[in-house]
């Protein structure tokens, strides 16, 4: 989370893929193609919104509370943006200070997840949406975001129970977008070019993380 509140992260107006509509799709010469990338991409149409079940989640063990919208983009990823990196931050404050910023409009930043010192997980925005979480918009659009409740200078706020549980969610992450598991696709914040943030800081054990991780996304589902 750190020390400043995160540019906002504007929208991107132009998307990475192709629109294979009208004369693209026909020079694709086949009409099931055009027809099934219609359908995937109607809601992008002006006016029209991608359906979204309220209070939906990505990981199964999370409970949902919605960050405001001013907190991130809407998007469709991995289609549009593809992921392949999970950044760890550290809140520099309590579970529920950090819920309260992220549905503070004002604030101007969030995370994909949240994770308590208990273990909890609270999910505040889709894996498939862009969070304004990193600093810089390349790695927001690649990227999903984990906060840890805690200050990065209380190594006692670094429990098991949170280490266990941000573990089994990275390493669901990882299996859902084909990352591998190691250091230059799992990060923390204070590695993203440009940010001005430390966390999550020296006492964060990497070795132990990593550890964890790996024994998460090779356990049976």
């Amino acid at each position: 989370m750190g020390q400043r509140k995160a540019p906002k992260d504007g929208d991107r107006k132009v998307g990475r893929r192709a629109l294979l509509i009208g004369g693209a799709a026909a020079a694709a010469g086949s009409a099931v193609l055009a027809r099934d990338e219609l359908a995937r991409l109607w809601w992008r149409t002006p006016g029209v919104e991608r359906p979204r079940k309220e209070g939906e989640v990505d990981y199964g063990g999370a409970r949902w509370v919605a960050a405001s919208d001013a907190n991130w983009r809407r998007a469709d990823r991995p289609d549009d943006f593809g992921i392949d990196m999970v950044i760890v931050h550290v809140t520099q404050g309590s579970f529920d200070s950090a819920v309260k910023a992220f549905q503070d409009p004002g604030h101007k930043a969030a995370t994909h997840y949240i994770v308590r010192q208990d273990g909890h997980v609270t999910q505040m925005i889709r894996e498939l949406d862009v969070a304004y979480h990193a600093g810089n918009r390349d790695y927001n659009e690649r990227s999903v975001g984990i906060e840890h409740e805690g200050f990065v200078d209380r190594p006692q706020d670094l429990t098991d129970e949170m280490y266990e549980a941000s573990a089994r969610l990275t390493a669901r992450i990882c299996a859902r977008y084909d990352i591998p598991v190691d250091r230059e696709h799992i990060i923390g914040h204070v590695e993203v070019p440009g940010t001005d943030h430390t966390d999550p800081g020296p006492h964060w054990d990497w070795d132990k993380y990593m550890r964890l991780v790996r024994q998460a996304r090779t356990a049976p589902a």
